[in-house]
Parts: C-alpha cells; structure tokens; sequence
C-alpha cells in the first residue's frame, strides 16, 4: 500500500478498506500519501478547488483512535474527495463560482453519512460556474484537465472528482449529476460513474436541487469501489422531498444478472439544434453491445419514446441556476452565460416550470414504456470524445448551448425522469480518448444496472488500463501540448481478454 513516489496511484476502495482492516496501513499514512498525490498533481491537472490538508490529517488521527478501541465503520480510514457543490463544515461552498464565500457550519448531509461511515475527507474538487458545462474550467479556479490527455477537459461538471479518482488522488470521489455531470466526466476519463434514482443520495440542505433533475453520485474505477461508495453516501435528511426505498448496491456488484432483454439505441432527444454522433464512439458502443450478447444478454435496437423532453427541461435547469444565483456573494462576478441563464429561470420560473414538474409524470408513462420491452437501454454516453481545454472559452450563451448539445445529446433526459443510470467505459479513441457508454434503468432500477455493470467489468477488466503517473505526463510536456502522455500501447481499444 506505502507509495513509492508522491505521483504513485491510490488503490481502489475496497482494497483501501481491507488493507486498513488488516492493519497494513493506518489513515494516518493513507491521507498523507493521498495529500502528497494531490500536492505533486495539482500543477498539471488542478483537480482540486479545496485541500483540507491539516483537518484531514486531525480526522484520519481521529480514525485510528477508533480502529485502535476495535470500531469498524464501512470506510473507517479512507481518504475521499467531494465536489465543491457539497457543504462540509469549516469550508466555503463556491460551486464553481468568483467570490468571497463564507465557510460553513455543518456538514450537508451526503458528506455527513461519508463521515459517519469513517472516511476522510482530503477536499472538494473543482467544478465550473453553478455546475453548467460538460468542462471544468472558469476563472475562479482555471482549467482541470484530464490525466489520460491532459490538452483536454476529463469533463463537467464533476470535473474534478473525475480527474482526481482517473489519476488515483483518491480511490472514489462524489460528484452531482444534472444533466450528465458525473456520466460525462466519468466516461471521457475511464470510470465508472453511477447517477443513482433522484434522493437516493441526500442532496440536504436542498429538499432538492436543481428542480428535482439534479442528484448526487459516485465516480470510482470498479463498480464494487462504486457501489460501495454508493452504500455509505445513500439515505435522506428527513426534510427531503424524495425518499426512495433503500437497496443494496455493493450486493448487487456481486451478483450474476439473469439473462436480460436490453434496446440499443442511438437516437438523440430533440433539441432543435445540429448534432451528430462520431462513428468512433458508435463503433465503441456497437463492441460493447456485442460483448453483452456474448454474455448471453439479447441486444435489440430500440428508442425510447423522448418526444419534447427538452421543453420540460430548460425551466428546471434555468429555476435551478436562478436560485443559486440568488446566494453568491457577489453576482456581478458571475459569468455572463449564468447571468443570462438565470434571467431565463426568472422569466420561466411561473407556468411555464409549473408544467415542466406535472409534465413528468406523461413522461415517466411514455418513456417508461420501453421497460414494458426490455430490462435495460444501452446509448452513448456522450456523442462525441472529450474536447480540447477551452473549446467553450468566449463563446456567446446559444453557442455554448448548441456545442454541448452536440458534445453530450445523450445523458440529460434521465435527469428528467429521476431514474437511475450507470456509465461504464467503453474504450477508447485512435487518439487515446476514454469512451463511455450508459446503461439506463427504470426507477429503482440501480440494483439490475450495478449487476449488469458488474459483469461487463468482469469480462473486460477496464481498471487495468490506467493513466500514466504525473512524472509521465510532465515529460511530454503534456499539459502545454495536448500531447497523449500515455506510454504506448496502453491505450488500445477495450477488448475483452483472451
């Protein structure tokens, strides 16, 4: 477990969790490593906004104090992150945002169960402005960059807890999802990225956020680090408006699937605005479809039923940019694009968002009506590999609406319905790009998708393809260039072993 150099990889978390049950490592020892990764990483890929360098090592002396008097917690000892849309007590939440923000006094509650479960928290991870973009860049942080490609974006808006679990800062990281957030990031940087049924994770001091298509969840390198991440984070703050039934997701990892019924589809939802799929992310989606029928799983083409999804959308997300717009502490500091995004939540934010929230139910029965069919959707995640830092610098509010449109058409509607889905790799471009593709549930639904998830990991062992370590990238000079920094042959397409 002891690092050999400050840029070594972390371990996963259940490796982590059994090598301090063993008595191999304290957490005391894990954090200092973990605080040295972030040290050595933050010049090239500045994953981080927050570093609570000396509570995190009070916290993990704290944790062996409890592992010493025979207390066993989930996480007890491990060092993990969480996105700075996240209150934890002592630090300001900035969300992304310029300005002068005051720290906080209590932790919100998905980092209050983080903590009950015994982990340590080492800081908050970067995401752009009120977590907007599918990139994590903004003047108030500058740019996170992807450690497999670090000329481009590991995506948005939980950027930063995407680079930071894909470079081994820290073995898993929360994230929130509201339009894709933590799928984005977790497919362009090679992660598994779970967006769990809307109040599965406690999105408290919000009864809800962002108008209900906003939830929190997880980003990790296997589905078992994933689902056990997931299992510590879940349960709700009694003032919450969602309150779904509990599962169990680390059992569902380790669980066979029964042989599914699952639609392929690639159809993107309306939106009035140009897109395409790149064949190098169908062909990668078409590979992963066909491992899925080698398991035994029938893959039969199909859509779901969008129809005018989009109209529901616009007023939840602009509503839900309003209202934090309302809090920073200075708004005229706020980028021009959000300013312009909550003068639309302003003017939407009567009827029209009033239909937006009864519409859900037509769109829960329509969309919903494929799961009479089949068990699971398969779609891109994205529809394109991530884009180059500052592909969305200077750029108007419709023109950075119409390019992450094009970029990412695939993962926002499930924001809509509330339900879960599940990122999984699905290898990676001639460039050395990670792809990703979704598997899609219906509500509740994320016991199945972890399973299935689960299975696919098995056969195509993703986590043995990883970035290089920072000394590597620096070399090419990777963060100046956009060079791939990768050593070569590291990053062929995923392919099931021999």
């Amino acid at each position: 477990m002891a690092d050999s150099s400050a840029a070594a990889h972390a371990a996963g978390l259940l490796e982590t969790v059994r090598a301090l049950d063993r008595g191999e490592v304290s957490a005391t020892e894990l954090t200092r490593q973990a605080l040295a990764r972030i040290d050595a990483a933050q010049p090239v890929l500045n994953a981080f906004r927050i570093v609570r360098r000396e509570a995190a090592l009070a916290e993990a002396a704290e944790r062996d104090r409890q592992r010493a008097a025979g207390e066993r917690l989930p996480l007890l000892g491990v060092p993990l992150a969480v996105k700075d849309d996240m209150d934890v007590a002592g630090e300001p939440t900035a969300f992304g945002c310029p300005g002068a923000f005051p720290p906080k006094a209590a932790d919100s509650e998905a980092v209050r169960r983080l903590r009950a479960a015994g982990a340590v928290i080492v800081g908050k991870t970067n995401t752009p402005e009120l977590g907007q973009w599918p990139v994590t860049e903004g003047p108030a942080f500058g740019d996170t960059r992807n450690p497999w490609h670090p000329g481009h974006t590991p995506g948005g808006s939980s950027g930063g807890s995407a680079a930071a679990v894909a470079a081994g800062l820290v073995p898993a990281a929360l994230g929130s999802d509201g339009a894709g957030s933590v799928r984005i990031p977790a497919a362009w940087t090679h992660l598994v990225g779970i967006k769990p049924q809307r109040g599965r994770i406690s999105t408290w001091p919000e009864p809800e956020a962002f108008q209900g298509i906003t939830v929190n969840g997880v980003l990790a390198r296997t589905v078992a680090d994933a689902a056990l991440l997931l299992d510590a984070a879940s349960g709700q703050h009694p003032g919450e408006l969602h309150r779904p039934p509990p599962v169990e997701a680390l059992a569902a990892a380790r669980r066979e699937p029964r042989r599914l019924r699952i639609a392929l589809s690639f159809r993107m939802p309306f939106t009035a605005t140009p897109k395409a799929l790149d064949p190098v992310v169908r062909a990668a989606v078409e590979r992963l479809a066909g491992r899925l029928e080698a398991l035994g799983h029938e893959v039969v083409p199909a859509d779901p039923r969008y129809g005018q999804i989009g109209l529901t959308f616009v007023p939840r997300a602009t509503g839900g940019v309003r209202e934090w717009a309302e809090r920073v502490p200075d708004p005229a500091l706020l980028d021009p694009r959000t300013r312009e995004a909550a003068r639309t939540g302003r003017l939407l934010g009567g009827a029209p968002l009033r239909l937006a929230r009864r519409s859900e139910a037509l769109l829960h029965r329509r969309i919903g009506e494929i799961f009479g069919r089949f068990d699971v959707v398969l779609t891109p995640t994205t529809a394109t590999a991530a884009p180059r830092i500052g592909s969305l610098s200077g750029l108007s509010a419709l023109e950075t609406d119409r390019a992450m449109i094009a970029a990412c058409p695939y993962a926002w509607t499930w924001n809509v319905l509330g339900w879960p889905a599940v990122n999984v790799p699905a290898g990676f471009s001639p460039d050395g790009l990670p792809l990703g593709a979704q598997l899609l549930g219906p509500a509740h639904g994320e016991p199945l998708l972890i399973s299935l998830a689960a299975q696919l990991e098995a056969d195509l062992r993703w986590f043995a393809h990883r970035p290089p370590d920072l000394a590597a990238i620096a070399a090419v000079g990777g963060a100046d260039t956009g060079r791939a920094a990768t050593p070569a042959g590291r990053l062929e397409p995923l392919t099931s072993p021999e």
